[in-house]
């Protein structure tokens, strides 16, 4: 019904930066709300950061904020992540999401999944 797909992951070392996109397709998501999400092997899947449907309002976990900056085209159809000063702990497969406008995004709320990209950090 709708497809989003992550590029940008790879390998980088500590404190250097990535930039990942999210291009969406089979549907427009411009008033969706939407996010990134990760998992690293044997971890329960944690949220990273989202962004309303104007991209008006961000939201980061503690863990990411300052260091990851979230941003969103709608005419392009894609979202991106920027992660700088990047740590060992943010190694994982990270995921697009979307979901509802007005409904706070979380992993039980999210209705469309990307299929992740591999992000690895080296200390």
């Amino acid at each position: 019904q709708g497809q989003l797909v992550e590029s940008g992951g790879g390998l980088v070392q500590a404190g250097g930066s990535l930039r990942l996109s999210c291009a969406a397709s089979g549907r427009t998501f411009s008033r969706y709300g939407m996010g990134w999400f990760r998992q690293a092997p044997g971890k329960e899947r944690e949220f990273v950061a989202a962004i309303n449907w104007t991209g008006s309002t961000t939201r980061y976990a503690d863990s990411v904020k300052g260091r990851f900056t979230i941003s969103r085209d709608n005419a392009k159809n894609t979202v991106y992540l920027e992660m700088n000063s990047l740590k060992p702990e943010d190694t994982a497969v990270y995921y697009c999401a979307a979901g509802p406008e007005g409904v706070r995004l979380t992993y039980s709320t999210v209705t469309y999944w990307g299929q992740g990209t591999q992000v690895t950090v080296s200390s």
